[in-house]
């Protein structure tokens, strides 16, 4: 018997296609949203191909899992980092459930397939776990939904391929989860202030060296910027504090200059550290 997957796989994989890559926050659709990719794996289980993506943009470092069925329907899940490592957990549990069942019995078999179930929340995501049965065989369906709408998307694992998926998991966890601690899934959205001719971005990214804002300057045929480490925000806001602070206060003096004591220092003198003009890109 042959546990190539469950009978709704179909509207699943329809249900993907109509929108699911704008419903996920991992995807690479959202526009500007660089993705790079890092590792990939392929799975042959039965008659169906499993692909996990490890990949990388502006919100941290995710794992892409694809299912192509036999007819070539795609399906796919996307999982932080830290889910990834939950669900790897999982599929060990799984999997013992499973080494646990007798041979299957047609005349035995829930109402609804279900041998098992689990779930978990990540976010605003949650997955369902469910080990079902069917007249094809066993399998395990993941299903992800988004609090915030949007299409449910899964994927269907045949029951005998959950050791070998495990083992793969693990594999990329184990080589591209050390640093995630130094990545954060949930960064601020970018800015946008228009002055006089000019417009300015500000934007927050992150790379293997940390979280940092660029502030880009556009005109009509010039664009400029700077990329201020995560680190040096605070530095960064109490300067310009410090200069709106002073513009405002009236001239001393029939002068009405500086003092020696604020006269601007180039790079010395002011405690100000170059970093907020050193890229991480």
């Amino acid at each position: 018997m042959s546990d190539i997957g469950s009978g709704d796989e179909g509207s699943s994989s329809q249900k993907y296609h109509q929108g699911m890559e704008q419903g996920s926050e991992y995807d690479s659709g959202q526009q500007g949203q660089v993705e790079q990719e890092l590792a990939t794996k392929m799975l042959q289980i039965q008659s169906k191909r499993f692909y996990l993506d490890v990949k990388q943009n502006r919100r941290g470092r995710f794992i892409k899992v694809a299912e192509i069925g036999a007819d070539g329907r795609r399906s796919q899940i996307f999982l932080a980092l830290s889910t990834a490592a939950e669900f790897r957990d999982h599929l060990s549990a799984f999997s013992d459930f499973y080494s646990s069942l007798g041979p299957p019995n047609p005349d035995n078999v829930p109402e609804d397939g279900k041998l098992k179930s689990e779930m978990m929340i990540k976010d605003n995501r949650r997955y369902y776990l469910d080990l079902k049965e069917n007249s094809r065989g066993r399998f395990l369906r993941v299903s992800q939904t988004i609090t915030r709408g949007g299409p449910r998307s899964q994927v269907a694992i045949p029951a005998q391929g959950m050791i070998e998926f495990r083992d793969a998991l693990t594999d990329l966890l184990d080589e591209f989860s050390t640093d995630e601690h130094a990545y954060k899934p949930d960064l601020p959205e970018g800015r946008h202030m228009h002055v006089d001719n000019k417009n300015f971005y500000f934007d927050i990214g992150q790379n293997n060296r940390g979280v940092y804002m660029r502030i880009s300057e556009v005109k009509t045929n010039f664009r400029t910027a700077i990329t201020v480490p995560e680190k040096s925000w605070q530095r960064f806001r109490d300067i310009l504090s410090d200069y709106c602070d002073k513009i405002k206060q009236p001239a001393q003096g029939s002068g009405g200059g500086m003092s020696t004591q604020d006269q601007p220092h180039p790079l010395v003198g002011n405690n100000t550290q170059q970093d907020t003009g050193t890229s991480l890109k």
